[in-house]
């Protein structure tokens, strides 16, 4: 099968090549759906407006990494058993990675629905800003199905080596809102509401598309009717590796609930918007790191499964390259233009331009040095040390950023919020660089082993 030869034959330099682009495309188009909306609604309805969506980000991070517990733990597994040639075990995982995605989107929807108030009140809504909130998180809501299913089974697609079907995927989806926001916030004049309605018409968009893709030719391997179904076995494995992003997305949300409180203390409501577009900014730059690790996870896990370590070994060296070259590109751009790149979220408030643009330039200062602790994380899940994988995510988002969150402020005022992440990232990076030092000397001991 052409697909499986590939990711045991290719040169590796190519192969990366071959699904970094689509897999960047694809997540570019993805990122749009927040960025999209924060442009169109910082422009056309306000500053308060874009504050309100901003409070919104967290809620948002916490759907997501239910989709990212699910949607990895499962991709992995998928090239691990296409890596041993058992398709058998390979269509189980999907299914059984899809009954789960569907009993999860429920439970979310309606615990989120229940405690939305207190939600958004711990993070940081105030009586200015928690209408516009409340509005988009009653519509976004309701789309948590759609998202949870298009965003794993993608990943899926994306694990089975269909890169460019995963990207046409995102691709579909992102233009589906990028249409729909003008036309809802402008031309039917809903503000919020109406970007978040675009928002969850384009998950459904996204959800069909994947759904077809596993009953289709194109496949693979195809979600049966008779492997939906609840795999103790497999559900452990898929929930072990899949806990380490699910957990650094939940750390995340939880963090920039802190700091938009943190934010509201020492900034007002316009810092708190001011972090909706750093975070957009950032986002951008993440991103693309992980799209190389969406592109590089396929090939690990397959070669792990196949027990190949040079090849393992070599997608690894070309894949930090390849991430610091990009933090640096992403440095140098931020700190040259932050100004040009802020104007694009809104160009009315002066206020909200000085915040930003001295927070933009403060925040990202240690990002050459974030690409190679993002691609470290991901070896370590792909494969599968899913404690390693916890723990390097988890110590920049917990251990280091959230004392400094509390401490650094008394000190320096919001600079001191802003600084929290450059003095974590420093931290984390010597901490990660060792443990990934040591899981390369030992990689030759650990293939195979499960």
């Amino acid at each position: 099968m052409k697909k499986i030869d590939e990711l045991s034959e290719a040169k590796i330099g190519k192969l990366l090549l071959k699904y970094f682009i689509p897999a960047f495309i694809g997540i570019f188009a993805n990122t749009l759906y927040n960025i999209v909306d924060r442009i169109f609604i910082g422009q056309g309805v306000g500053a308060e407006a874009l504050s309100g969506i901003s409070i919104i980000f967290p809620v948002m991070l916490i759907m997501m990494a239910f989709g990212m517990l699910i949607g990895i733990g499962t991709g992995v597994y998928v090239s691990i058993n296409l890596g041993k040639k058992d398709f058998d075990g390979a269509e189980k995982t999907l299914g059984t990675g899809f009954l789960f995605m569907m009993v999860t989107s429920a439970v979310i929807m309606v615990v989120i629905y229940l405690l939305k108030v207190p939600i958004l009140r711990s993070f940081g809504a105030t009586e200015e800003t928690f209408q516009y909130a409340n509005d988009y998180l009653d519509i976004i809501l309701g789309g948590v199905f759609f998202m949870v299913i298009g965003f794993s089974l993608n990943n899926v697609i994306r694990s089975e080596g269909n890169a460019k079907i995963a990207m046409v995927s995102m691709i579909l989806s992102s233009i589906t809102n990028l249409i729909l926001d003008p036309i809802f916030i402008f031309g039917f004049g809903m503000g919020v509401k109406g970007a978040a309605y675009a928002t969850i018409i384009s998950m459904f968009v996204l959800m069909v598309w994947v759904l077809l893709h596993f009953r289709s030719k194109r496949a693979v391997i195809l979600l049966r009717g008779r492997n939906i179904r609840i795999n103790w076995k497999i559900l452990g494995q898929i929930v072990a590796i899949g806990m380490a992003p699910f957990s650094m997305q939940i750390a995340n949300s939880f963090v920039q609930g802190l700091i938009n409180k943190q934010l509201i203390i020492y900034g007002g409501d316009l810092a708190v918007g001011a972090m909706g577009i750093i975070n957009s900014v950032a986002m951008l730059v993440v991103m693309s790191i992980i799209a190389l690790n969406m592109a590089s996870q396929p090939i690990i896990g397959f070669n792990f499964g196949a027990k190949s370590v040079s090849r393992i070994r070599e997608t690894l060296r070309i894949s930090l390259t390849a991430a610091t070259v990009i933090a640096i590109v992403a440095f140098v751009v931020t700190e040259a233009i932050p100004g040009t790149i802020i104007k694009l979220f809104n160009s009315d408030s002066e206020e909200l331009y000085t915040i930003t643009i001295r927070g933009l330039r403060l925040m990202l200062l240690a990002l050459p040095i974030v690409g190679f602790q993002i691609v470290a994380s991901n070896f370590f899940q792909a494969v599968g040390k899913a404690k390693l994988a916890m723990f390097a995510t988890l110590f920049r988002q917990i251990i280091g950023l959230i004392p400094l969150l509390l401490v650094l402020p008394g000190f320096w005022g919001i600079d001191g919020i802003w600084l929290s992440y450059p003095i974590s990232d420093s931290m984390s990076a010597i901490v990660v660089g060792l443990i990934l030092w040591r899981e390369w000397k030992r990689l030759p001991e650990s293939v195979g082993k499960v």
